[in-house]
């Protein structure tokens, strides 16, 4: 693939990083190969994730194809931009077509990004995922690597304001690769979020303890935070749910 665009935005990235002060810590990178294809499944919780995620494979020198909601392409700026990476966008009544073109680009040698969880976690712990991740992973015969941010969520997520003020630690922290058969994939997406839980909860205990004092609002409540806790977030995702398809339907009615 010829990369025009997506080097130059890599560096305006870094510079946006440096005017914020910004503290990387990364760990497991290694983990990443420096040729040929393999699926990184990062946890969410944040709207930057994409932006951080990509760094997980930037020791290696390899570019990252995201799996990104479609309305993201269908934006007069966002879409030309993402296309331009060459990023994969996914519709999620329709998923098949970007099921089909990740596989492809695996097999091609690209290392493509998917958030198995597929929508933000309000809880910032790892909530339910599909078995996408796996079975993408099994069909192109490629490692599946857990990766796993922190830090994301304090600057921009939902429920919360941003806050883009300098000083914030990110963490960036990469797991050992899984390597899924497609013999039963809802074993094989249990082990995968087994292994993104304990590696979140590793990157939790590794951050700075004066950047998420007790009671902070970005931590989860297992970890003495004041977020909601999972089955909390199931109850606000439900609810915002019914909320979006009033609106649809509001919207319908109205002609």
């Amino acid at each position: 693939m010829r990369d025009i665009s997506y080097p130059p935005i890599i560096w305006s990235a870094k510079a946006a990083f440096r005017l914020l002060g910004q503290r990387f810590q990364l760990s497991g990178t290694e983990h990443v190969p420096t040729t040929g294809g393999a699926l990184l499944a990062c946890n969410h919780v944040g709207y930057l994730d994409f932006i951080y995620g990509g760094l997980a494979a930037n020791p290696s020198g390899r570019l990252v194809r995201f799996m990104a909601k479609k309305e993201i392409f269908d934006h007069s700026v966002g879409g030309p931009v993402m296309r331009s990476m060459h990023h994969i966008a996914v519709d999620r009544g329709e998923g098949l077509a970007s099921y089909h073109q990740a596989v492809d680009y695996l097999r091609a040698g690209e290392v493509v990004g998917i958030f198995p969880e597929a929508t933000i976690s309000r809880s910032f712990e790892v909530k339910e995922i599909k078995t996408g991740a796996a079975r993408i992973a099994a069909a192109a015969s490629v490692p599946l690597i857990p990766v796993t941010l922190w830090g994301t969520q304090r600057i921009f997520t939902k429920d919360h304001p941003k806050d883009f003020s300098r000083g914030k630690t990110i963490a960036i922290h990469v797991g050992e690769p899984l390597h899924p058969t497609g013999e039963d994939p809802v074993a094989e997406t249990a082990e995968l979020h087994a292994a993104m839980s304990a590696l979140l909860d590793e990157t939790i205990a590794a951050y700075p303890a004066e950047e998420q004092p007790p009671g902070s609002w970005w931590l989860p409540a297992r970890h003495g935070g004041s977020a909601p806790t999972l089955d909390e977030a199931v109850r606000l995702d439900a609810a915002e749910k019914r909320e979006r398809a009033a609106r649809r339907a509001a919207k319908r009615a109205q002609g």
